[in-house]
């Protein structure tokens, strides 16, 4: 069994507001970040705007706590043992925050600092500008060539654009500088791409673009302590399980991939044939089905599905 960990895009306001009016374990999480970042998240998550919640800065740790909600929860109301249960853990982008916290292997109140400064270094990273962009219908091969093609040569002072997301079979993510992800959109489109749109997001996440970002997550990051997580973690950046050197691996993937497909085809490999969504949305669960076909799916989001933890 994989449990997962969902990264931008699951965000919406409400989340999580059931189980906090439930379980005393969710409220605890709840208050523990807002302590931790001295901001009222949880206010801004049941009662805010959808605009303040989308906010970089905001959506991160909001997703974060909205899931380790979850797994409070499920440990402390359902006696459900995460580790034992598991044989990985992987978060997609900030879900890998996600995933280390409920692998024990840094702290709930780390997390929420982090993943705050994070997100506000993301998102003031490019302040010249850069965008992402959805490919579908082509595969990571022919989205690889669209990309070299549209960065032309590879001088300083170029634009560029790369992969930043292999998020599922024909769903692919670039980033980069906005007229290179656009050439890139229009190459795709020739290529017989299905669809071939800018996303509404507030930089070139997951590209070289981001080198800011990472020198800032750099500093936080010495402050921090890693102990060895209760499972291993399947990092975005390799695509493969991981029990030590997570702040290299963290800065990595400021700047590079998320080989999403290459680690849940690694989690199959390794025997793996359920996959646990916790958090907002259905996100990953949608890309993973793409991915595995066969794999056995579960969705801890709501209250009611926690009846789903009888199947596992």
């Amino acid at each position: 069994m994989i449990f997962v960990f969902p990264g931008q895009g699951s965000q919406k306001i409400g989340m999580g507001k059931d189980i906090y009016d439930n379980f005393s374990s969710a409220r605890d999480v709840f208050h523990e970040v807002d302590d931790a970042i001295s901001f009222s998240l949880s206010r801004l998550i049941f009662e805010g705007t959808e605009e303040e919640l989308k906010k970089t800065e905001n959506t991160q740790p909001a997703l974060m706590t909205v899931s380790m909600a979850f797994v409070e929860v499920m440990k402390k109301e359902f006696g459900v043992n995460l580790p034992e249960k598991a044989k990985f853990f992987a978060g997609h982008s900030l879900g890998e925050y996600t995933a280390l916290c409920a692998a024990d292997a840094i702290s709930l109140i780390d997390a929420a600092r982090i993943l705050r400064v994070r997100g506000k270094a993301m998102a003031e990273a490019c302040p010249t500008g850069g965008a992402m962009a959805a490919i579908l219908g082509l595969d990571i091969n022919q989205v690889e060539q669209i990309v070299e093609e549209a960065c032309g040569d590879s001088s300083p002072g170029s634009v560029k654009v790369q992969v930043a997301n292999d998020n599922s079979v024909g769903q692919v993510v670039i980033s980069g500088h906005e007229e290179a992800v656009r050439k890139s959109i229009e190459i795709a489109q020739s290529r017989g791409a299905k669809r071939a749109v800018v996303l509404p997001v507030s930089g070139p996440f997951h590209s070289e673009l981001m080198q800011p970002a990472a020198e800032i997550l750099k500093e936080v990051l010495c402050d921090v302590e890693f102990k060895t997580p209760s499972k291993p973690i399947i990092a975005n950046v390799t695509a493969k399980a991981e029990t030590e050197n997570f702040k290299e691996l963290l800065l990595k993937q400021i700047t590079g991939r998320v080989r999403w497909v290459e680690s849940i085809r690694y989690a199959e490999s390794q025997g793996v044939s359920k996959c646990v969504e916790v958090g907002a949305g259905k996100v990953l669960t949608g890309l993973v089905k793409r991915i595995s076909p066969s794999m056995q799916l579960v969705n801890i989001n709501s209250v009611e599905s926690f009846e789903q933890l009888k199947e596992m």
